[in-house]
């Protein structure tokens, strides 16, 4: 089969297509024929390994796919430390979702990291409650293109986006956003106040780190979460002084999409199947960011480090 290996760590140099065996689905597991993969932000991380989990080589990047299973079933699935960039790939039976009639492969993939990420962000985390404000930190992008949707399905005051060019802050504006602010305003805490008609912000949805995630919190309001849930800028922000927490009784959290999978409950199931529903009601949609062949596979890692790319990247292993 065709895929994509890495035998170094690196940037995008280091992705090479290759043929490798077919692999085989284990106990627990499901061999699935792939028809398009998601290409995450977080695929960059993993090149270089550094993600929050340590990568092993060879690996296969990839940790999204959409396709059919040897029974004709549809499924969209995440799979256990990469595997996704290949004609065949294979994936817990515990990270594996039907998908509905009605919703397509673009629409799953947006769904089952970027989806189940923005829902646990404002659900779980956040616990948004309704009236409230809510900054989207890179509102174009595969999590903020649904957090937008989202918050604001959920009543959410007022929603305020970020993004780098006039043209994504208008997708955000076009998903629901209340307003749109530039991602490089100098001081981010004043830009927030002014956006939220002169009040500090209830929620902030943070995947950019350094400065913005600084001046974030210091804009946050009485009993303000921000949560933090990525760093596309690699840059730390400075360390959170507990004592600082307590001037406006704030708190800044982190989270990542692979614990809501120890949780009791099934609670990512359960956030698919309310995103699935929302979508066959006209209610969500998923924003298409492109599609790459696996010849393409360095340039779509370049777009994503770059910050050229707004809503859901496919890679088709098929072109």
């Amino acid at each position: 089969m065709r895929a994509i290996q890495i035998t170094a760590f690196g940037g995008p140099e280091v992705l090479t297509e290759v043929e490798l065996p077919d692999p085989v689905a284990g106990p627990g597991e499901v061999l699935i024929d792939v028809s398009r993969a998601g290409l995450n932000y977080a695929d960059t991380h993993q090149a270089e390994n550094s993600y929050l989990s340590s990568m092993t080589l060879p690996l296969v990047p990839g940790g999204e796919i959409a396709g059919v299973t040897a029974d004709g079933k549809r499924v969209v699935a995440l799979t256990s430390g990469g595997g996704g960039y290949a004609q065949k790939a294979v994936a817990p039976a515990a990270t594996t979702f039907e998908v509905p009639d009605g919703v397509d492969d673009l629409t799953a993939l947006s769904l089952v990291v970027q989806g189940a990420t923005a829902w646990l962000l404002l659900r779980k985390s956040a616990h948004l409650a309704e009236g409230e404000s809510v900054v989207v930190h890179a509102a174009a992008g595969g999590v903020g293109s649904i957090a937008v949707q989202l918050a604001k399905l959920w009543g959410a005051g007022r929603v305020i986006a970020t993004a780098s060019t006039e043209d994504k802050r208008k997708l955000a504006l076009d998903l629901g956003a209340d307003v749109a602010i530039s991602s490089t305003e100098e001081d981010m805490t004043e830009a927030l106040r002014e956006a939220n008609n002169g009040r500090r912000v209830d929620v902030v949805l943070d995947m950019t780190g350094g400065a913005v995630t600084d001046q974030s919190v210091a804009a946050l309001a009485a009993f303000g979460r921000l949560v933090f849930y990525g760093m596309a800028s690699r840059e730390r922000p400075k360390p959170v002084q507990p004592v600082n927490l307590l001037v406006h009784s704030t708190a800044v959290i982190g989270m990542w999409l692979p614990h809501a999978f120890r949780l009791p409950g099934r609670v990512v199931h359960t956030a698919m199947d309310e995103m699935f529903q929302l979508v066959l009601d006209g209610k969500l949609r998923a924003v298409p960011g492109g599609e790459y062949g696996m010849s393409d596979v360095r340039q779509a890692h370049e777009d994503l480090r770059a910050r050229r790319t707004s809503g859901k990247l496919l890679l088709d292993p098929n072109r």
